[in-house]
C-alpha cells in the first residue's frame, strides 16, 4: 500500500521529500487526525531532515497497515483487540501501543437543542439495539413534532470511536448499535450532522467541537453530577466516556519513530496536542 505524503489535518498539505529528508508513514484514527497532522507539522521544525506524513481511514485501517508493514505508526482511538494481537504474533510481531494522550468523547447536540444533561443509561437506550427511548419528549425536551424523533449520528464499525463507545455506553462485545442509526465517516461528520439536524444526537471526539452545536454533560452514575469534558474532569476519570489515544508500533520503536514518539510524550509534544483540544497525558 503506497500512501501519499501528506500532513493531512484542517487541510491536506503536499510535503515532498528533498535530498537527505527520511520519512515516517503514520496511519489510522480519524478522531486522531487533527492532532497527527499538528504533530507532524510541528516535528519538521525540530527535525527538518524527518518528513511524518499522515492520513486517516480509521483506527482498524491503521492497525491493519502498520502490521502488514505498510506503514511505521498507527494512530488508533481505542487498544488492539485480541485476535488482531494473535495475528500480529503469527507475523512475529509484537505490537507496542504509546499512549499519547486522551479523550473525552462529548455527546454533541443541535446548539439549540436544550437538553441539560444525559446519563449513560440513557444514552445506551437511544443508541443501543433494543433501546426503547426514541423521542425527545421522553427526555423532557421539548422541538416541535417535527424533531421529536431522535436522529442518532454514529460512525462506521471500522472506527475505534465506535468500538469505544460500544465497549462504554452499550455493553462490551455484545452490545449493538440500532439499526437506524446514521454510520458517518468521520469525527467532524458527525459534529457537522448534529450542526445541521435540529433532532440529532451524536458522539465525537472532544476536539471537534463547534460553535453550531452543544455539548451535553454525562452523569457517570445514579446520582451523581452532570460533567463535561474537560482536561481536569478527563484527567481525574469523573467525566464518563474517556480513553487513552495511541500510536501503535508492531514493535519496540527505534530510530527516527523513537524519536518522533519521544517528542510527542515530551511538553512540547503535549502542548501541540493541549492547543489542538485534546486532553495531554499529565497537566501541563
Amino acid at each position: 500500500m503506497k500512501l501519499p505524503l501528506v500532513l493531512a489535518f484542517a487541510s491536506t498539505l503536499t510535503v515532498a521529500c528533498g535530498s537527505g529528508q527520511k520519512e515516517i508513514q503514520n496511519l489510522g484514527s480519524d478522531t486522531m487526525l487533527e492532532v497527527a497532522g499538528a504533530l507532524a507539522e510541528a516535528y519538521q521544525k525540530v527535525k527538518p531532515e524527518v518528513v511524518v506524513s499522515v492520513s486517516g481511514g480509521g483506527s482498524g485501517v491503521g492497525i491493519a497497515a502498520v502490521m502488514s508493514g505498510d506503514v511505521d505508526i498507527a494512530n488508533s482511538s481505542r487498544k488492539m483487540k485480541e485476535k488482531e494481537e494473535e495475528e500480529a504474533r503469527k507475523h512475529g510481531y509484537s505490537p507496542v501501543h504509546t499512549s499519547i494522550g486522551f479523550d473525552g468523547i462529548a455527546i454533541y447536540v443541535h446548539k439549540d437543542n436544550p437538553l441539560p444533561s444525559i446519563t449513560l443509561e440513557q444514552l445506551k437506550e437511544l443508541f443501543g439495539d433494543g433501546g426503547k427511548l426514541t423521542k425527545w419528549s421522553e427526555l423532557g425536551v421539548k422541538l416541535g413534532d417535527d424533531a421529536d424523533p431522535v436522529v442518532l449520528a454514529s460512525r462506521q464499525n471500522n472506527s475505534g470511536t465506535y468500538e469505544f463507545f460500544r465497549e462504554a455506553v452499550l455493553g462490551g462485545d455484545k452490545g449493538r448499535f440500532k439499526a437506524n442509526c446514521n454510520n458517518l465517516n468521520g469525527s467532524k461528520d458527525v459534529v457537522d450532522f448534529c450542526a445541521k439536524t435540529k433532532s440529532a444526537i451524536g458522539y465525537s471526539g472532544i476536539a471537534y467541537a463547534t460553535d453550531q452545536v452543544r455539548i451535553v454533560p454525562v452523569v457517570k452514575s445514579a446520582g451523581g453530577p452532570p460533567v463535561l469534558p474537560t482536561v481536569a474532569t478527563v484527567l481525574d476519570g469523573s467525566y464518563g466516556i474517556r480513553r487513552p489515544l495511541y500510536m501503535i508500533t508492531k514493535g519496540a520503536a527505534e530510530g527516527d519513530v523513537k524519536g518522533y514518539l519521544d517528542w510527542i510524550v515530551s511538553d512540547a509534544g503535549q502542548k501541540v496536542l493541549q492547543d489542538k483540544g485534546y486532553i495531554p497525558l499529565r497537566k501541563l
